[in-house]
């Protein structure tokens, strides 16, 4: 296989829960040396240590993969000290402690840019490494909440909601690895040598606000629930299916709109002067939306969708995670895969993002063991010998 893109960039991975983690997971499905440190006999939270005897969860699955794993502990000099020797080996670190922990641990950017001067550093925090909110914790909920992304969501008679999933984290996690690159082809390309990436959580999510700001600026105007539907994006919505599934549809444009129109049956729609504008629907959403759930619900969704798809109006089913599992688009663009695992066998899990033509990423083993690779990062990458190494587990520095 040819040599993967980031092939020879080292990075450390002092982050956890999830950002961070995700960041370095990212790079090391395209090459990267993850050196993931963790806590002796604690290890990371996702790991679900207690939980599953191995210390092997499906969270530390999928994002400990292609990670060499080593145990560090930071609250003693010596683990301090084997961190520098660390950093002046790796090209990159990521972290997520509160601003001011690392620096009371001596590993803070200003203390390992002088170990290190080309150290591309990336701090991964709730709300930055600056600020009158800096020394604040979150995770993804806070984040979401106080980014605007959880006022917007649900239905406008009732509370606001959370994403099912983590977005926000993973959002940051984009971001992070986008930075992190960035970094690392201005130090290489414009020797521009070291730099210290400031990547917040409630930064990513309010980034995702679209043009509520400019909108509010412009004219006050706050951006309220609107369950399924906004109300400036007609038709789309979610409908009940003949067998209770839910079908979306999203025909907010005028070509596709007529497309949609011709595909439920409905031609003189099209010329009916409460839908023949994209301001006449946007008034009259509520009849036109009447008159596609009338058509969908005579329909299973597998039938609605193929009518649909003939006519190339965007429409889905909302699936479930085994709906995906199984599903044959996923599966043969690789982006579910099913991986070998000496312990738990085969297990599925999400592919590589993104899809590179002529040098794709790949996964080359799940998350390992606690500190499963420590003495081949403590001897070979470090040089450390025998006696060394034997020594700093009985003090329980690893």
């Amino acid at each position: 296989m040819s040599e993967l893109p980031l092939e020879g960039i080292v990075v450390l991975d002092f982050a956890t829960l999830l950002a961070g983690p995700v960041s370095t997971t990212i790079l090391g499905d395209f090459g990267a040396t993850i050196i993931r440190i963790e806590l002796p006999k604690v290890g990371d939270s996702t790991r679900g240590m207690g939980i599953f005897p191995s210390g092997r969860g499906p969270s530390w699955l999928v994002e400990g993969r292609n990670k060499k794993a080593i145990t560090l502990d930071l609250h003693t000099k010596e683990g301090q000290e084997l961190a520098h020797k660390l950093a002046a080996k790796a090209d990159a670190v990521v972290m997520n402690f509160r601003p001011g922990r690392a620096e009371g641990w001596h590993i803070g950017s200003e203390d390992l840019h002088r170990t290190n001067p080309e150290l591309i550093i990336a701090q991964v925090s709730a709300y930055g490494q600056t600020g009158p909110y800096h020394k604040k914790g979150g995770f993804d909920r806070t984040a979401s909440a106080f980014g605007g992304i959880t006022y917007v969501t649900g239905f406008p008679d009732q509370p606001p909601v959370r994403s099912g999933y983590a977005l926000v984290d993973y959002m940051t996690a984009y971001l992070g690895a986008f930075g992190l690159v960035m970094a690392l082809y201005n130090r290489k390309v414009n020797g521009t040598g070291g730099e210290v990436i400031d990547i917040s959580l409630v930064e990513s999510g309010f980034r995702a606000s679209e043009s509520a700001l400019v909108d509010y600026s412009l004219s006050g105007r706050i951006r309220e629930r609107t369950g399924n539907r906004n109300p400036f994006v007609v038709p789309a919505d979610d409908f009940e299916t003949k067998d209770g599934r839910i079908l979306v549809i999203n025909a907010g444009v005028d070509t596709l709109w007529t497309k949609l129109a011709y595909a439920i049956g409905h031609p003189e729609l099209l010329e009916d002067p409460r839908f023949n504008s994209r301001f006449a629907r946007i008034g009259n959403q509520d009849q036109l939306y009447e008159i596609v759930a009338d058509w969908v619900k005579d329909l299973t969704a597998d039938e609605a969708l193929e009518i649909l798809d003939q006519a190339e109006v965007p429409a889905d089913i909302i699936r479930n995670i085994e709906d995906l599992a199984h599903d044959p688009h996923l599966r043969a663009r690789d982006a579910v895969l099913e991986v070998e695992d000496p312990e738990q066998g085969k297990v599925l899990v999400p592919g590589v993002f993104p899809k590179l033509t002529k040098h794709p990423g790949r996964i080359k083993f799940l998350g390992a063991k606690l500190g499963e690779h420590n003495q081949e990062i403590y001897s070979e990458f470090l040089g450390l010998s025998a006696d060394e190494i034997t020594e700093l587990e009985k003090k329980g520095v690893i």
